[in-house]
């Protein structure tokens, strides 16, 4: 008989606790948060939005101000979440969350669901053509098989 330890994670016992969307300001990205929204909603979850502020030494290098335009895009999202949030409040009872990370998108997510305890991922899906070749964060998401991931176009 093995015995179980009582303070170890567990996905899917009760239903997720918590959801977590990867969000860019892309259109596809922005689906997806209000996709993840309507899941936090019906399962009573946390929805964690998740920014991955890349991280471009190149441009650093060049002397591009890097760091402040991509908080200039993670504020803008904020915003966007924010304004978007107060008008279905009334409608939609859903607690969320901002979470900000830094670094290579793929790698930023899997450390954002981990920290937070992801029960399911979603993201939007790539609108780059280039990603047919080089594999999308999607579908690397999707390869590595820790969560349920969902794709949405």
């Amino acid at each position: 008989m093995s015995e179980q330890q009582p303070d170890r994670f567990e996905r899917g016992t009760d239903g997720p606790k918590v959801i977590m969307a990867g969000i860019d300001g892309s259109a596809s990205s922005l689906r997806a948060a209000a996709y993840a929204a309507g899941l936090a909603r019906r399962q009573n979850a946390l929805l964690a939005l998740v920014y991955v502020q890349p991280v471009i030494p190149a441009g650093a290098a060049l002397g591009a101000p890097v760091a402040g335009v991509t908080e200039e895009i993670a504020e803008g999202i904020v915003e966007e979440i924010r304004t978007s949030a107060e008008r279905v409040k009334d409608l939609w009872q859903v607690r969320w969350e901002f979470h900000t990370f830094k670094g290579d998108a793929y790698a930023g997510l899997v450390q954002a669901a981990e920290e937070l305890t992801a029960d399911a991922v979603v993201v939007g899906a790539s609108e780059s053509a280039g990603h047919r070749f080089v594999g999308s964060v999607a579908v690397r998401l999707v390869k590595a098989g820790r969560w349920p991931v969902t794709v949405v176009p």
